[in-house]
């Protein structure tokens, strides 16, 4: 399998058969790339494990910083019907990117990137890659090097972000541990709201709840922040973690 670089050719013109409210649309290359610039990336299937649990879910993340770098939208294309990716999209965190079926493999054939996957049952399927597209042109490919299995090391959205802009501003990734009822919880998130920062709520229950702690923080009082790996502590912690 020989996989070639891309790079200046212009997108295939090819018509993506989707679904939307239960009713047959298509959606041409033409309208999705040109005239705009677009962050597209390329997976061997939905719902599988690297696209669910990595791949997809962290260019969703990024996607405000790559609107901020110039990014007119972002697109995930794969080789799965439209009532699939569909239903990825729902189970999904995927609000910031568009889902293509490219049922047919045709727009991956075009760019050279329909490969042969029979070995794992799933067919014709598209390689892993990301590509930069300005207004109908592949300005930059990231290809997943030629080995087998499925590699994941340099189609991520970090590596796309760093080529469009060494210096973008990447969004903090904060995590409360809470309980139902906590009023000092209720004030660390008041906290983290007022400052601009999102955050994803790790509710405990009681019945878990001190193990958790124990195990994770060495704590023993809920809430328990964590902010880009680090575990910033309680609320007075966090109080001085914003004053700073």
């Amino acid at each position: 399998m020989e996989l070639k670089n891309f790079e200046g050719q212009k997108i295939p013109a090819v018509n993506f058969k989707i679904r939307e409210n239960d009713e047959w649309k298509t959606a041409t290359s033409h309208e999705i790339f040109n005239d705009k610039t677009v962050v597209a990336i390329s997976l061997p299937g939905a719902f599988t494990p690297t696209c669910s649990s990595t791949h997809l879910p962290r260019y969703n993340e990024l996607a405000p910083t790559f609107f901020q770098n110039g990014v007119d939208e972002i697109v995930c294309i794969s080789v799965n019907d439209a009532f699939v990716m569909n239903e990825w999209a729902k189970d999904q965190e995927s609000q910031h990117i568009r889902l293509l079926p490219d049922g047919n493999g045709e727009f991956s054939e075009h760019l050279g990137m329909l490969v042969d996957k029979t070995d794992l049952g799933y067919g014709k399927r598209s390689w892993r890659y990301s590509m930069l597209v300005k207004d109908g042109v592949v300005e930059k490919t990231f290809i997943e090097p030629n080995v087998p299995g499925d590699p994941f090391e340099v189609s991520d959205a970090d590596t796309m972000l760093n080529y469009l802009n060494p210096q973008a501003q990447k969004p903090d990734q904060i995590a409360i541990l809470t309980r139902e009822g906590c009023s000092f919880c209720a004030q660390a998130k008041e906290g983290l709201t007022k400052a601009g920062l999102d955050y994803v709520e790790l509710p405990l229950t009681h019945q878990a709840r001190s193990r958790v702690l124990g195990a994770i923080t060495g704590a023993g009082t809920v809430p328990q922040i964590f902010i880009n790996g680090k575990h910033i502590g309680g609320g007075e912690a966090l109080k001085k973690y914003l004053r700073d």
